[in-house]
């Protein structure tokens, strides 16, 4: 897989409210998988995570506010910064040192680093949303990884939600370990074969919760939580000294 994909999330960040057509034994191994990282009471305190995604993006996101810093390196070389509110969708954008100001300029950039963080954010924290307003899981049964471990597969489905309702993912839960240790990403969800299949490893503990930051040829590392963080990072552009 050699280009970023932009994957479907449930933005939605409240409680579970799974659609009536899902699988009663696939949502009680999604259950199972989150108590294992740590339990939902777990997940709801953790405020504050940054991420670098594949070393291309780097994102400071405060869960509880939806403020979210995203820094990145743009294809013509120039450094690219955004300060924005996720719920709103309001913010500045900075291309170089030059902000932002022209309306059009300022919405496209929005815009983008949005969906920037509903990609990015899925790779991240996809187990924790399994559960999801929106989310449709159906149990699939054994299944065999692809460094041949044993697992159990759920298929998860959306119902009109997020940017690409049309994916599909089949979501593998190591026998061994009792978390998410590889998914089947497929663009339509009426494609039969998945057009990539990608391991979840290097589960760690932060904070409260583990994440996993490994996704074999590509990383998400380094991974932090914080308990605090300077308001700063999310409303002045000058560098926050966290990557």
């Amino acid at each position: 897989m050699k280009r970023i994909l932009l994957l479907g999330l449930v933005v939605l960040l409240g409680t579970s409210l799974l659609p009536a057509a899902s699988d009663p034994e696939a949502v009680a191994l999604a259950e199972q998988v989150l108590e294992k990282m740590g339990g939902r009471t777990a997940w709801e305190n953790t405020r504050y995570v940054s991420w670098d995604f594949f070393g291309r993006r780097f994102h400071v996101w405060d869960r509880h506010s939806g403020d979210i810093r995203i820094e990145y390196e743009a294809e013509d070389g120039g450094s690219r910064l955004i300060l924005m509110n996720l719920n709103d969708r309001t913010g500045r954008a900075w291309s170089a040192d030059a902000e932002l100001t022209e309306e059009t300029a300022l919405a496209e950039a929005l815009e983008s680093g949005y969906a920037m963080w509903v990609n990015d954010a899925y790779w991240l924290f996809m187990p924790y949303k399994l559960q999801d307003p929106g989310v449709t899981l159906r149990m699939k049964g054994d299944s065999t990884m692809e460094d041949g471990r044993a697992a159990t597969c759920i298929v998860l489905t959306f119902e009109e939600v997020g940017l690409t309702p049309e994916n599909k993912y089949d979501v593998h839960v190591s026998r061994e370990s009792g978390l998410v240790e590889q998914w089947d990403f497929y663009a339509d969800y009426n494609v039969g074969d998945p057009k990539f299949r990608i391991p979840w490893h290097n589960w760690q503990q932060y904070g409260e919760i583990l994440l996993s930051d490994d996704r074999g040829e590509y990383s998400l590392a380094p991974v932090k939580v914080y308990e605090t963080l300077d308001r700063t990072v999310f409303t002045q552009p000058e560098d926050a000294g966290l990557r």
